[in-house]
């Protein structure tokens, strides 16, 4: 497949023939290329904004007119993405956003980053990918490069992807090209960003491989085959699903040993090598290590293979929910204070520390339990005005040591470097300690019990 060009050469106009792979080539290395992502969330935005500051003319694309609105208007909605930057880069017309999918079209390269989360029986849930896939498809010119992060099991983007172009008479490869490569974004983290993080690539032919590599950049880390780069994603977090779930496991023993977990822990990743540091908690959360598991567990069903470990780990990792309600009721009995009658405040609700993400966090799931079963429940999250809890509005309340002396346990959920352990210490008459935050502050007495 070859377009024309038209090309000024020693003053006259030669006519001069490229590859659509060439043509593109070329619009990625002069930063001509325009640039579409789908999916403005916590991955599409801070994508969006990686690009555009590279110097390419990015849209975003997505659904919620609102989201869209108040992008154009320069209003930031994610913590990762810096506000000052995305206002300079809407003022330079290096990003804009829109609704609006016919703009497709001149896109020529995009970028799908939207959402690929688990169903209630825990089963993947690609409708968005689907959908996506088919509006592509509907719109895409020919020279167009499009490339899926949204994380997934092998097969994905040739079914979902691929397979609408080549019905719409396209050749992967030749006249559209294909690829993965899956997000790597950690909210909240300083040390890693879009621009040092090592991105996995593998395009469907070597050619869409060798464009992808391209456009990402330095980063790019290619593989042979994008069966390989949709594994490897759902492979590093079903790596630590299973390591969270040992050393969960290894709480519950320590427990009935009398053995300090946290000390035992510790003691463990002294040694220099061999040995990679997990911790346990209520339970494990997030957008990504909570869920990824599902998907591999969800292909090996798929070819007859059961996949033992990963389920084994889910059941632990669930079980730490009901681990952690049974902590609080014991602790509360030994005051002899019976649940139902009184007053729980619970510190952080965020899946992890300094962020307002509340996907898939634990703490939710035991608010959840914890909702109907107390008197008085208090919830603190200084990253969130609101939490949903059981399909309602539970409002957050501010740190206050009056709150603390009113409760009858507090419970740690998530340690927010902003709050002060010496004072939640000091008024708090118990408290349920489930990331050993206190002791690592320097902070032991009685009253505090660790997970």
């Amino acid at each position: 497949m070859i377009t024309e060009v038209i090309q000024e050469v020693d003053g006259h106009m030669d006519n001069v023939h490229y590859s659509l792979n060439e043509v593109l080539r070329r619009k990625i290395e002069d930063k001509t290329a325009k640039v579409g992502v789908i999916g403005l969330g916590y991955v599409g935005l801070p994508t969006a904004c990686h690009y555009a500051s590279k110097g390419y003319n990015v849209t975003g694309f997505d659904v919620s007119k609102t989201k869209v609105g108040n992008l154009n208007d320069g209003i930031n909605y994610i913590n990762d993405v810096d506000s000052a930057e995305l206002t300079g880069l809407i003022k330079k017309k290096r990003f804009s956003a829109t609704t609006n999918m016919d703009l497709l079209g001149e896109m020529d390269v995009i970028l799908i980053c939207v959402p690929t989360p688990i169903n209630k029986t825990k089963e993947p849930d690609i409708s968005f990918v689907k959908d996506v896939g088919q509006v592509i498809a509907e719109h895409v010119k020919k020279g167009t490069m499009v490339i899926l992060e949204s994380t997934t099991y092998p097969g994905t983007t040739e079914e979902y992807i691929c397979a609408p172009l080549i019905e719409k008479g396209y050749v992967i490869g030749e006249n559209v090209f294909a690829a993965y490569s899956p997000e790597r974004i950690d909210p909240g983290n300083k040390n890693f960003n879009l621009s040092n993080t090592p991105k996995v690539v593998g395009g469907i032919t070597e050619s869409c491989t060798d464009l992808a590599c391209l456009f990402i950049g330095k980063t790019a880390h290619r593989v042979n085959g994008i069966r390989v780069a949709e594994l490897s994603k759902i492979f590093e977090n079903t790596f630590r699903w299973i390591n969270m779930a040992l050393v969960n496991e290894m709480t519950v023993l320590c427990k009935e040993l009398e053995i300090d977990v946290w000390e035992t822990i510790n003691a463990a990743s002294s040694k220099p090598y061999g040995f990679m540091k997990f911790t346990p908690g209520i339970g494990v959360g997030g957008h990504c290590i909570p869920v990824d598991p599902y998907y591999l567990l969800y292909k090996a069903k798929e070819h007859g293979h059961r996949a033992k470990m990963i389920e084994l780990a889910g059941e632990i990792n669930d079980g730490m929910l009901h681990y952690s309600y049974t902590r609080i009721l014991e602790l509360l009995a030994a005051k002899d204070k019976l649940m139902k009658y009184s007053h729980i405040v619970v510190l952080g609700v965020a899946y992890k520390s300094d962020i307002g993400d509340l996907r898939e966090s634990p703490v939710v799931r035991l608010l959840e339990r914890l909702q109907d079963k107390v008197r008085n429940l208090t919830v603190i999250e200084p990253y969130a005005k609101e939490i949903m809890i059981n399909g309602q509005i539970q409002p957050v309340a501010e740190y206050d040591a009056a709150i603390l002396r009113s409760a009858d346990i507090v419970v740690i959920g998530t340690p927010h470097s902003c709050f002060d352990w010496k004072s939640i210490h000091e008024h708090a008459p118990l408290i349920f300690d489930s990331k050993n935050v206190m002791e690592e502050n320097g902070l032991i007495s009685e009253k505090i019990s660790k997970l």
